[in-house]
């Protein structure tokens, strides 16, 4: 018998980890395919490398490729939002050190915030898978 509660964590879950996955595969595609752009809205912090810019798209795309495999194969879940968490938490930790955006420091500071509440979520998805597959 399922119950309605397993069933929202299992929706909160999914959703999550389709969420994520589309953002990071996006986010990436956006910075290998479009720097300049990518560096005048979102990554306005310091000097222009496209350099940089390829190398993080390098990282953000196999990760949200991860997250959306893990919608489909249930035993990915864990280590891939465990992943994901921490990268959005040592992500949300860099903008916390230096919130300099090239908008103004309101902006990098609303950026951090918008980070740590990010990883919340991840981390939220993360204890529910982990407790629900230690009840299997």
């Amino acid at each position: 018998m399922t119950t309605t509660p397993i069933r929202t964590r299992v929706g909160f879950v999914e959703v999550t980890l389709i969420v994520f996955g589309v953002y990071a595969l996006a986010i990436g595609l956006f910075m290998m395919f479009l720097p300049g752009p990518f560096f005048d809205t979102l990554g306005t912090f310091g000097v222009r490398n496209d350099h940089y810019i390829f190398d993080n798209a390098t990282f953000e795309i196999p990760q949200g490729l991860l997250l959306l495999a893990a919608v489909r194969r249930v035993s990915w879940r864990v280590p891939a939002l465990a992943f994901a968490s921490l990268h959005w938490a040592l992500h949300a930790l860099s903008h916390i050190i230096d919130p300099h955006h090239g908008a103004g420091d309101l902006v990098g500071w609303l950026e951090a915030g918008g980070l740590v509440a990010t990883t919340v979520i991840l981390a939220a998805a993360l204890r529910v898978t982990a407790v629900s597959e230690r009840r299997l």
